[in-house]
């Protein structure tokens, strides 16, 4: 069975040139970077390598800006705490309902320390409520902090605008943005979109996991979250995972030469994708009619069936897809995204997310294509929704027909 792999929101295959350029530093090259001797040099020389490549991936000022952590979840984690300890006599968080778990499990715990953390809401689209942010910002608010683009639906926030209006409302209030999702897909520009801190993951673009980015602007202070030794100017003590950096930068490099296919071709096969699931099954929707997402995204909803039913019969056709983040796929729980959309309680618990990547093919879209109206049929007749389907049916056709 050929594997089409439709899930690279959850990973991403690594790609070989990244695996080519990691290979040095496990065998010949596996010196210590902060080691002195001429041996250890190659490896200081590949993390400052990967420092400069990093910082114009995402359009940083300065190199020591980049701090190499092991995943997005604690660049997060680093950047959130590491700011309310260096503001102590602020309490106020600012973030969104529709924020990945790493995000919004860790606010929920700072609540129960006493801080007070609004949650702003979406439309049915997926889109921030931005006169709500800008009336939720106070002299107490400590920190911002918004997803540059949603990992379930692919919507993408206005950061630039966001930015705006935390800094006309409180110069000291920091934002930090969660870009796992749109590190090579999009271009990032910490620089121009006023962020302070930003988190970045990378094998959500091909580069292995268990390596990750948090950039520090230099007029922003926080306290590590591990605490060591000297490495990344004291920020993340731990030696550095030399392989796994001059990995990351390899596959950043080939991201952004690569976004253009992104923008294009990538896009091209998701919304072929997306039209033939809408046009060939009567009881699928999407869950946002917003065109400004990633390029890779999709998020359908195909009503009275279970999602869970159809994400088996698609791994029996060797199929992978997602019914929401990988971080929460384990629950039974409907999205909390989608929750916050107010998709109809006919389709949220059979929400399937499709998501490509440059490796996706046209030869498998059409598969796709063609086997998802079987597995839906397949499933509908275990649906006790039997009479909902049927009325379904006849009013798209006579929608289709008029």
């Amino acid at each position: 069975m050929t594997l089409i792999y439709l899930d690279n929101n959850a990973t991403t295959k690594t790609a070989p040139e990244v695996l080519e350029a990691m290979f040095p530093y496990f065998e010949e090259q596996y010196g210590n970077p902060s080691s002195i001797y001429e041996f250890a040099k190659k490896s200081n020389h590949a993390v400052k390598n990967a420092r400069a490549v990093l910082k114009d991936f995402i359009n940083a000022a300065d190199e020591k800006e980049i701090i190499f952590t092991s995943c997005g979840s604690e660049s997060a984690n680093t950047a959130i705490r590491g700011v309310l300890n260096m503001n102590k006599n602020k309490r106020h968080i600012i973030t969104t309902k529709v924020e990945h778990p790493c995000v919004l499990n860790l606010y929920k715990t700072l609540e129960k320390q006493g801080y007070k953390v609004d949650y702003i809401g979406v439309n049915s689209n997926g889109e921030l409520d931005l006169a709500e942010l800008e009336q939720a910002v106070n002299y107490d608010t400590a920190l911002v902090s918004v997803m540059h683009a949603n990992n379930e639906t692919g919507v993408i926030f206005p950061i630039e605008k966001i930015s705006e209006i935390i800094k006309s409302k409180n110069k000291e209030t920091k934002f930090f943005v969660d870009a796992v999702q749109t590190a090579g897909k999009i271009p990032i520009d910490v620089q121009a979109c006023g962020i302070d801190l930003l988190s970045v993951s990378g094998h959500k673009f091909h580069a292995p996991k268990g390596i990750g980015v948090l950039y520090v602007n230099s007029k922003t202070a926080i306290t590590p979250l591990i605490i060591g030794g000297h490495q990344e100017r004291g920020l993340r003590a731990g030696t550095e995972n030399v392989p796994y950096i001059a990995g990351l930068a390899k596959a950043a490099e080939l991201a952004s030469d690569g976004l253009k296919y992104e923008a294009t071709e990538v896009k091209r096969l998701r919304d072929k994708l997306e039209s033939g699931i809408l046009r060939n099954i009567y009881n699928s929707r999407l869950n946002t009619a917003v065109t400004n997402r990633v390029p890779n995204t999709t998020n359908i909803g195909f009503e009275y069936i279970e999602g869970e039913l159809i994400l088996l019969h698609l791994s029996d056709s060797g199929i992978c897809a997602s019914s929401g983040s990988a971080c929460t796929s384990g629950s039974l729980e409907p999205s909390h995204v989608l929750r916050a959309m107010n998709v109809p309680f006919t389709s949220i618990h059979g929400s399937i997310r499709f998501s490509l990547s440059r490796y996706t093919t046209e030869k498998e879209i059409d598969t796709v294509i063609e086997v998802m109206p079987k597995i839906i049929d397949k499933i509908r007749t275990l649906s006790p929704y039997q009479d909902e389907l049927e009325a379904l049916k006849k009013l798209k056709s006579s929608n289709y027909q008029g």
